[in-house]
């Protein structure tokens, strides 16, 4: 199968901590009130804090469970983490996400780099390619921008 990589850059500033926005990526009791879902339809949040350990996070809606997995490839708490990322309903492509996470002056500036992959139909045009890479990311950062608002209701809480 071709494909291509299209990438999505996003930032957020949170009036929380480094430690508090690295933990809700990767405490599963945290990742399962904002991460891919909301703690009403979760049913699974478990991972293996290491690298080359597993996270996987299953989303009930409407009778449909939405499964979002990876491995985690680089772990620097509190300031970086990388991790795969694949919804196998969907296809086998796995994605590249990496967060940078530092404090400035009295808040905390998250960097997220999503590194699509984007499967490509048979006899495409450059255009085909590039409008379906705009698509899927504009997809992605539609989803993330969500989940971003829900991290920031969690992390600002305290």
């Amino acid at each position: 199968m071709t494909t291509s990589i299209v990438t999505l850059s996003m930032a957020r500033r949170f009036n929380a901590s480094d430690k508090a926005v690295y933990e809700a990526w990767t405490n599963p009791e945290l990742m399962k009130k904002w991460l891919f879902t909301q703690e009403d339809t979760n049913q699974v949040a478990k991972n293996a804090l290491r690298v080359g350990g597993s996270w996987e996070i299953v989303d009930r809606r409407e009778g449909v469970d939405y499964r979002a997995l990876g491995e985690y490839l680089e772990l620097k708490p509190p300031h970086k983490l990388m991790f795969s990322f694949k919804m196998p309903q969907f296809n086998d492509l796995e994605d590249r996400v990496t967060v940078w996470i530092s404090m400035v002056q009295n808040s905390c500036e998250m960097a997220f780099v999503q590194e699509i992959v984007v499967p490509h139909e048979e006899g495409w045009t450059e255009e085909d390619i590039k409008k379906t890479g705009e698509e899927y990311s504009s997809q992605s950062k539609e989803g993330w921008s969500m989940m971003f608002e829900n991290l920031k209701q969690l992390v600002e809480k305290e």
